[in-house]
């Protein structure tokens, strides 16, 4: 360090090596980093030390059974988080002068949205954009917003449940798409068929996501507001086993309007006190933001979802 300034050993540095300290710095672990892209814990520590010998500095230390960025570190990662939307802006523009969409946009969505979304998001832009190319995962949006981040993808579907706002990054573009209301799910038949409020099923047998999801920590201070601490039997992040398990009359649930656009489960909706909903949304990187085929994709979505649920 010189003046304030990272004096480099070498000219030109590899920018994989790079985006691995960055995503170290923002991930925390080496393991997390290898899981987020695929890779080995040991593969990173390697190319992260070449990329200590390219810099000719030191950029991480132990601390007991983990890694810690030195100052430098955060120097080369600042840089490097620069590198990488310029980047993102030269492929971005280069996209924009041809003017049609096409090329590759990594999806990702939480499972109601997949489910109610993409199979006429996919026939819509095969119709109406040919050469632009989706792949879709399911992933948390905890997750998946972090991904994004990481380059891992480039529009994510997501979700925010009332009073839970998701993190806000100052380089990932949001904009509104949807919201659709959470209702409690009783079975037709039983015990518990004519509860009207959340205090009727007190003493029943609850299904939610695991934690930490947002629905699972929602749906918990939701009941306790209620008065009880909800009995969760069942655990799945599989919505329609949710919704089986209510049919057949083992739990009850919240449900949310996406779950029920596309299929009518047999079961029996209940409005919450205060009618809460979620918001649906997308994110894309700022960098790519006005790329074609990320812009054909959210106008793809906005003309098939209704604008509330």
């Amino acid at each position: 360090m010189h003046n304030g300034h990272l004096c480099l050993s070498v000219g030109v540095l590899d920018v994989r090596r790079l985006r691995l300290l960055r995503e170290l710095a923002q991930r925390g672990t080496l393991a997390e980093v290898a899981a987020a892209l695929h890779q080995s814990p040991s593969s990173v520590s390697q190319q992260l030390a070449l990329l200590e010998r390219e810099v000719g500095v030191t950029l991480l230390r132990k601390v007991g059974r983990r890694v810690e960025l030195t100052p430098a570190a955060l120097v080369l990662v600042e840089h490097t988080t620069q590198v990488l939307q310029l980047l993102e802006d030269a492929e971005a523009a280069v996209a924009a002068v041809g003017g049609e969409a096409a090329g590759t946009v990594r999806v990702a969505a939480f499972q109601s949205a997949a489910v109610a979304f993409m199979p006429q998001l996919l026939a819509d832009l095969a119709h109406r954009h040919p050469r632009v190319r989706v792949t879709m995962s399911q992933r948390l949006p905890e997750e998946a917003l972090q991904d994004i981040r990481a380059r891992e993808l480039d529009l994510v579907i997501a979700v925010e449940y009332p009073g839970y706002a998701s993190p806000s990054y100052a380089e990932l573009d949001r904009m509104a798409l949807t919201s659709d209301a959470l209702r409690l799910a009783v079975p037709t038949t039983g015990p518990w068929a004519g509860a009207e409020t959340l205090a009727d099923v007190a003493d029943a047998p609850w299904v939610m996501e695991p934690r930490p999801a947002a629905s699972r920590v929602w749906g918990e201070q939701t009941c306790r507001a209620a008065g009880f601490e909800p009995e969760v039997r069942y655990e799945s992040d599989d919505l329609e086993v949710h919704a089986a398990l209510v049919e057949s009359g083992h739990a009850v649930a919240v449900l949310p309007g996406l779950m029920v656009l596309r299929r009518h489960p047999a079961v029996r909706m209940v409005d919450l006190a205060g009618l809460p909903r979620r918001s649906v949304f997308t994110v894309t990187r700022t960098a790519i933001a006005g790329a074609p085929a990320i812009v054909a994709c959210r106008d793809a979505l906005a003309a098939l979802v209704p604008s509330s649920v």
